[in-house]
């Protein structure tokens, strides 16, 4: 019989809560540093490795601002999202919904978005047919940004709206950044009738949670962890089924929690509400997907129906057409299927 590793390790997943920037691995910036010339604090994997092992919020910041920087060139955005899918592939991540950051490249270098999404979508189409793993862009507005950011998004965003781009999302520092910055942007995704997604309920309480909901109608909170501390918030999301994009290690990285045995994970389960568990920036927080289910497993005594059930609940949460939706329920029910009997 498999261990609870192994099954983990090989049952299929998807992911909703992923930074395309912050999945970038210590040896693919060393090598974009390369190729630009660009210094970095260290020069071998390792180096950057430590560097990445987390410290606080700001050196997190630093961490992505550098690899927003190294990416100057289209082949740069192909590159960081082709080894992303690789990483998706290893794991058995059949679909991934993936946060994107274009507008911090157009600022610093210039290059353009359709550019950028041009590349993404060359690696999109690349994944699908060679390693049989499909993915959608969330284009972010980085929320520390003046309130035009979010007029420029918006536009990219109706502009591509279906050609690889499935939301529009609110990314960033939470406090001091509310959403209310940039409600027409979230308007003209309400007027075009397209998905917003953004952060809330992290670094911030559960006020900013309800800002998001009220500003923007999302259709998922990334994080919403801190709605635990608000009973009526906690009252909606039972109701409503709000669903909420869970990242343990994150959360513990930034303080949230001290620890993931004292995180409310189990706690949101048995309220009822709809999770689902993500890795948010791997190489950051040193895991993946499979990590976190593996830790959660081990930590909240998961069995392997648990796990099935958290997986399918996540499948549920793709904003994809029903379509292809019911196909890939299809496909992980046919992998689930020919997995060891339980």
């Amino acid at each position: 019989m498999k261990s609870i590793e192994q099954y983990i390790r090989q049952m299929p997943k998807v992911e909703l809560h992923v930074h395309l920037e912050g999945s970038v691995q210590p040896k693919t910036l060393l090598k974009l540093a390369e190729r630009h010339h660009i210094s970095l604090p260290a020069v071998t994997v390792e180096g950057i490795r430590e560097w990445y092992t987390f410290r606080d919020f700001a050196h997190f910041v630093e961490i992505y601002m550098t690899i927003s920087s190294c990416l100057r060139t289209v082949d740069d955005i192909e590159l960081i999202a082709r080894e992303f899918l690789l990483g998706q592939a290893e794991q058995n991540i059949l679909h991934s919904e993936v946060t994107f950051t274009p507008y911090n490249q157009w600022v610093n270098c210039g290059l353009g978005f359709h550019e950028q999404l041009d590349a993404v979508n060359r690696a999109r189409e690349w994944g699908e047919k060679e390693l049989g793993i499909r993915m959608g862009m969330i284009i972010d507005i980085p929320r520390e940004r003046a309130p035009e950011a979010g007029e420029q998004v918006s536009t990219w965003v109706i502009d591509r709206f279906g050609d690889g781009v499935v939301a529009l999302g609110l990314g960033g520092p939470e406090q001091g950044n509310p959403p209310e910055k940039f409600r027409n942007a979230f308007n003209r995704m309400r007027d075009n009738g397209i998905p917003c997604v953004l952060h809330a309920g992290e670094t911030d309480g559960p006020s900013s949670i309800w800002n998001a909901i009220e500003v923007a109608g999302p259709a998922r909170i990334g994080h919403g962890v801190r709605a635990v501390e608000d009973p009526k918030l906690v009252e909606y999301l039972h109701r409503t089924q709000l669903p909420l994009e869970v990242c343990p290690t994150s959360n513990i990285c930034l303080g949230v929690f001290p620890s993931l045995a004292e995180h409310c994970l189990p706690q949101l389960l048995d309220l009822g509400l709809r999770v689902s568990i993500n890795s948010d920036d791997p190489p950051m927080f040193n895991t993946t997907l499979a990590d976190e289910y593996l830790a959660c497993a081990i930590t909240y005594g998961w069995d392997k129906a648990t796990l099935r059930e958290l997986t399918k609940s996540a499948v549920d949460m793709l904003l994809l057409p029903s379509s292809e939706k019911l196909g890939l329920r299809k496909r992980f029910q046919e992998e689930f299927a020919a997995s060891e009997p339980l």
